[in-house]
């Protein structure tokens, strides 16, 4: 048979394949979750995330160790306070749990780059991303602490803060908090488009942070809309954030085609904890193989826009990278 294209001869060997790949991952676009909590001596194994643990901050720098040694660039840290109250005051508290652990590890650690995650959920009593009017969250009320929360991750050593709330306004409100206090070089990475998903559950377990009445949807987006992630982060980009996230990652990945065709700065996704459980629970159960479908997932991900990936896989996609499973 005569053909003149045969897309067969691209794929004909490993070497082939890997000169004309399309979508390329390295290790500098891979960002670790860590969750971090009150207390000493704590290495904590999290039974709703196999692999993965709360740390004290005396501990954390353990867990930073094997990070670096992966060569992952860059964490981003969950507080889990040992006390809780209506207003979440442990959050900007200068000696709460995610401060602490950024005195004691970034000096340790300086080649890597603190992200921490700025909400409320984690740290208040009734589980919700603010302050309570009622049954409701307060928006504008909710900005002030959210500023107040940065302000103190920065002050403590953040080399960026990732604000998750939701609340309208929060990425102009801190912006002005940080440029006032003469942090105008430290950037913010917005949870732009962050979906009131079912994928969470894992998370909520680890950090402690499930409402204790109703649910978010008051204030996380609705998975059934598209064109209002364009909105929402476009007002992000009117109002000073510097990175852009979609969460969660691989049930959204047309979001995360679209936001980053439509904007021009990083785009981030969060390939969140019920993700990340299912393919552990597949693996375990003998159905799939673990390594190939996360790297095949992670692919997807930066396929479909991301530059940035956070994923609990973070460490072992480094490895996989090394040993050219994935690239």
């Amino acid at each position: 048979m005569e053909l003149l294209n045969r897309p067969r001869r691209l794929r004909a060997n490993p070497l082939i394949r890997g000169m004309v790949r399309e979508t390329r991952i390295s290790k500098s676009a891979l960002i670790y979750p860590i969750f971090v909590r009150e207390g000493t001596g704590i290495v904590e194994p999290i039974p709703s995330l196999p692999g993965q643990f709360r740390y004290s901050p005396d501990t954390l720098c353990q867990e930073l160790e094997r990070v670096r040694k992966a060569g992952v660039p860059a964490i981003m840290l969950f507080g889990i306070p040992d006390h809780k109250d209506e207003k979440g005051s442990g959050a900007w508290d200068e000696n709460g749990v995610v401060q602490k652990a950024l005195r004691m590890a970034k000096p340790q650690f300086p080649e890597i780059y603190f992200i921490t995650d700025v909400c409320m959920c984690e740290y208040t009593s009734h589980g919700h991303c603010g302050i309570l009017r009622g049954q409701e969250v307060d928006n504008d009320q909710t900005l002030e602490v959210l500023c107040r929360t940065a302000l103190s991750h920065v002050e403590a050593g953040a080399d960026m803060v990732a604000p998750s709330d939701m609340m309208d306004g929060r990425i102009l409100a801190i912006r002005q908090a940080l440029d006032k206090a003469g942090h105008q070089n430290t950037p913010i990475m917005s949870y732009a488009v962050k979906y009131a998903s079912a994928f969470y559950g894992p998370f909520r377990d680890a950090a402690g942070s499930a409402p204790s009445f109703g649910d978010r949807k008051g204030y996380q987006m609705d998975y059934h809309n598209r064109r209002e992630a364009l909105k929402e982060a476009a007002q992000d980009v009117e109002q000073g954030a510097d990175i852009l996230m979609v969460k969660p990652a691989l049930s959204y990945l047309d979001v995360i085609h679209e936001v980053s065709q439509a904007f021009s700065l990083p785009m981030a996704a969060y390939s969140v904890s019920g993700e990340y459980a299912m393919i552990k629970s597949a693996a375990a159960a003998g159905l799939i193989d673990e390594a190939a479908v996360a790297c095949e997932s992670a692919v997807s991900i930066f396929r479909a826009g991301a530059d940035l990936l956070i994923t609990y896989y973070a460490k072992e996609l480094a490895g996989w990278i090394d040993e050219g499973r994935i690239g």
